[in-house]
């Protein structure tokens, strides 16, 4: 699903129409973080944070953790990841993810707010659905800027996102079902709104309805092939369906 009006009518209308036989049922919506409700690193860039990471890992010794075109990543979570996987449960693992969410602090100030997320997400809270972020970011940085926003309430405390400590990235699936749990939801009645391939991994794990949310076709052609159903270019159409009060007749919007 796109929200590229130069598609033919019939074919946006099927799209429309698959959009909202996905968000009908749901009564838990589960978002990623960066990406669907901001873009975190707009202006503090993320390709910075990244290669300044790997400087200091580099500075302690630490050469060639980051491998197979990691240092040129635009997510600096990348690095985290590929320390993690070579020195798990380390007091390093746990100085390098306080470090990355010091970064994601200080670009929570400067996140770009991805267009209609803000009203969609207090439009789904006053129509009584259940929301929670699921994310490998810091949920200290989450937290934050929901608060700079005005949107916290419509979140906690479900907040799930990377841990403190020497094991910081527990998986998607363990984040899904942690939500799902704390709000008595079956995995029939959620959707998790997400924009990576690792979402939409988890979310089939969890066994969780996906909508992809992709700025453009770079990012959303991964989605598609990896089986994403709908992948959306805008979240507008997700929040005039819920104001239409249209979505379904066995979700909890009719």
């Amino acid at each position: 699903m796109t929200s590229d009006a130069t598609k033919p009518s019939g074919q946006n209308a099927n799209a429309i129409e698959k959009l909202r036989e996905l968000i009908a049922p749901a009564r838990v919506v589960l978002w990623d973080f960066d990406g669907p409700i901001c873009r975190l690193f707009a202006r503090h860039t993320a390709e910075r944070v990244a290669t300044e990471l790997v400087d200091w890992l580099e500075s302690r010794g630490l050469h060639g953790l980051v491998t197979g075109g990691e240092p040129g990543s635009p997510d600096p979570r990348t690095v985290l990841r590929a320390l993690d996987r070579h020195r798990p449960g380390s007091d390093l693992v746990a100085e390098l993810e306080e470090r990355l969410t010091q970064e994601e602090l200080r670009a929570a100030v400067s996140a770009m707010p991805t267009a209609y997320a803000d009203p969609l997400i207090r439009t789904w809270t006053a129509v009584g659905a259940r929301l929670a972020v699921t994310t490998d970011n810091s949920p200290r940085a989450v937290r934050a800027y929901l608060g700079s926003r005005g949107l916290a309430g419509c979140f906690e405390p479900r907040i799930y996102g990377r841990a403190a400590g020497p094991c910081p990235l527990g998986t998607g699936p363990h984040r899904l079902e942690r939500a799902l749990g704390d709000t008595g939801s079956s995995p029939a009645a959620a959707l998790v709104i997400g924009g990576s391939l690792s979402g939409l991994a988890a979310a089939a794990d969890a066994g969780v309805p996906f909508l992809g949310y992709a700025r453009n076709e770079r990012e959303a052609e991964p989605l598609r092939s990896a089986g994403a159903v709908c992948v959306a270019g805008s979240l507008e159409p997700v929040l005039r369906l819920l104001r239409d009060g249209r979505p379904g007749p066995t979700g909890p919007f009719a």
